[in-house]
Parts: structure tokens; C-alpha cells; sequence
């Protein structure tokens, strides 16, 4: 069986593809520039790469023809816009493509990576497939994807078999870049250039190994019904959790210090004005991703292990898995 991967150069792409040739399935996948397809390494006897962008409808095609599933992961997920409307152009417009495409060929399923971001933070309860944000999107990769999701609803009502996967916030041993900050934190930490707990540390998250989120991609393949949404995630850890556990299996003992919310807010501000005086200059983050750490993101998984068999690999273990990887390959 032959599918088509979007974002094969990307994180979770990169190792969603190993793992799809690992069970034997025939892939094509798209790259931007040669050398993201350098870096990410990866070619075998049943990969086809196909040079394509998926805000480019003429470039897709090609790459498509043959295909009987579609997982659609790439995405912009930059700290802010390089363009103005890089986010809806890519998010939004990107997956209007993948959709048409999918239809005109008679593509079979659609599996979508959009973010449980998109559920906002857990306010009252834990997050869920049902949950409605409270409040405003903080950024506007969230806000983006959140318009895709709606967009998707137009094309399963057309009868196109589209499933929508949330991960949460993904670590694990793969190439480093902002959309893969848990992890920049993690191999920072053993390195001992991690010195900072945001806030007060109590601010709870959920981290998903990226090992069970490419595995929940398969099974959403294989057993998502059409129009529903699946949390991909792992253990909900506050930051004084993740940092215990970090130094537990990591052995290190680095102090770490707390950073007042106020104090964090003020140094995105200072990187916002940096790159505005030096376009050069890529802020990690922004005000608005700080104003997250104000609030919990609790999530449930309940769904996708329900019916989807989903399985979560302990938050320890996923973390040794990582960090003998990037000290085995440093």
C-alpha cells in the first residue's frame, strides 16, 4: 500500500515515515528544499521524495498519483510570521490543497496533525475532544489551526474520510527546531545550559512521546472514523514534575531557577524588539506563548485509547529513551 506524507522533513514527519517503512507500506513525501531533505536523512527502496510545497497546488500532484492515504502533517509553526499570513497560508490554504487533491484522486483516508491547542487551556476540567476554549487563542498558530479544523468539516460533508490528530506538546530524540522546543529543553538541560523553571513551576502540561503520537497517526489510519478528533498525548506533569523526573533519569542536578511570569513576559518583549531592529534574528518565543504558562492544559487521552488503541509509553522512560539517543549520537 502506497501513502502520500506532507512534513516528511519535519519532526514528527521524519519519524512518522520511518515508522510507516518499517511495517512494510510503500511512501511518497514531499520536501522544500534540499537541504531539509539532506538533514532529515532518510531514504529507502520503497521512499519516493518529491520536490513540492503544499501552498503550491501544481507542485502536489504528481506526488500524490497513486496513493491510497494521505497523512497530512506539515504545518508553519514558527514562533511568529515571517510573511504576513504565513499562518493561514500555510495551515489554512496548505490543507485546502491536500483536501482537493484527496478528493480528485479518490484518496481512501485523511489523516490531519492539527494541536490539542486547539481545545484551549483546562481551566475548569481536563481538555477533551469536546472541550470549547474559554478563552482567546494565544497565538496564531492556534488560531490557525483551529480555522483548518473548520475548513476540514466543509470537506468530510463533501464525503471526503478525513481524521484529525491533536498532539500535545511532542518531545523525543529527532532534529531540533521551534516546533520541537520540549525536547531543545531537555537535551539543554543534560548539556547543563538549562538553568529555568517558568513561573512558579506549577503550571501543568501534557507531553507526548513523539514515538506514541507517529503510532497514533498509524492507528487513526486504521481505525479513526471520519470527522472525529483524537488527542495524542502522554503524561500531564507540572514544570517542578518534568524537572524532578528530568533529573532523576537524566542523573544531572543542575540547579534551576524560577523565573517570575512578569520577568518572562518582559524578556519576549525584548526579543520581539531585537528582531524588529534585526530581521535576521528568529525569536524563540513571543509575549503570547509566555501568557500560556499562566494556565494549565490537563488533558485526557481517554478517546484514543479507547477507540483507537492508543497506548502511552511512561514519561521516565520515553525520557531515557531520548536522552541515551542524544547522548549515544551527540
Amino acid at each position: 500500500m502506497r501513502v502520500f506524507v506532507t512534513g516528511g522533513t519535519g519532526f514528527i514527519g521524519e519519524h512518522l515515515i520511518r515508522k510507516l517503512l518499517d511495517r512494510g507500506y510503500e511512501v511518497n513525501a514531499i520536501y522544500r528544499s534540499e537541504s531539509k531533505l539532506k538533514e532529515a536523512n532518510v531514504f529507502h527502496n520503497n521512499l519516493r521524495w518529491f520536490k513540492g510545497d503544499i501552498t503550491d497546488f501544481a507542485s502536489l500532484e504528481n506526488s500524490i498519483i497513486g496513493c491510497s492515504y494521505i497523512f497530512h502533517t506539515a504545518a508553519y509553526a514558527m514562533a511568529r510570521e515571517k510573511e504576513k499570513n504565513d499562518f493561514y497560508r500555510y495551515n489554512v490554504d496548505g490543507t485546502k490543497n491536500i483536501l482537493d487533491l484527496a478528493l480528485k484522486y479518490n484518496v481512501k483516508k485523511v489523516v490531519v496533525t492539527s494541536t490539542a491547542g486547539v481545545f484551549g487551556p483546562s481551566i475548569e476540567r481536563e481538555i477533551n475532544e469536546d472541550s470549547v476554549p474559554s478563552v482567546p487563542y494565544f497565538t496564531g498558530y492556534e488560531h490557525s489551526k483551529a480555522e483548518c479544523e473548520k475548513l476540514i468539516k466543509e470537506y468530510v460533508n463533501k464525503g471526503l474520510n478525513i481524521v484529525i490528530v491533536n498532539p500535545t506538546r511532542v518531545f523525543g530524540y529527532g532534529r531540533l527546531s521551534q516546533s520541537n522546543s520540549t525536547t531543545i529543553m531537555i537535551k539543554k538541560f543534560i548539556e547543563g545550559k538549562w538553568h529555568f523553571i517558568p513561573g512558579n513551576g506549577k503550571s501543568v502540561g501534557n507531553y507526548s512521546y513523539v514515538n506514541d503520537v507517529v503510532l497514533g497517526h498509524i492507528l487513526a489510519m486504521e481505525k479513526g472514523v471520519s470527522g472525529e478528533k483524537y488527542i495524542l498525548g502522554g503524561e500531564n506533569l507540572s514544570f517542578n514534575e518534568f524537572f524532578e523526573k528530568l533529573k532523576k533519569v537524566s542523573g544531572k542536578n543542575y540547579f534551576l531557577i524560577k523565573i517570575p511570569f512578569g520577568l518572562m513576559l518582559m524578556v519576549a518583549y525584548l526579543v520581539v524588539l531585537l528582531h524588529k531592529l534585526n530581521k535576521k534574528y528568529e525569536p524563540p518565543f513571543t509575549p503570547a506563548h509566555i501568557r500560556k504558562f499562566n494556565y494549565n492544559w490537563q488533558t485526557s487521552l481517554n478517546k484514543a485509547i479507547q477507540e483507537l488503541g492508543y497506548e502511552v509509553t511512561p514519561f521516565e522512560k520515553a525520557l531515557k529513551e531520548t536522552i541515551d539517543l542524544f547522548t549515544l549520537y551527540k
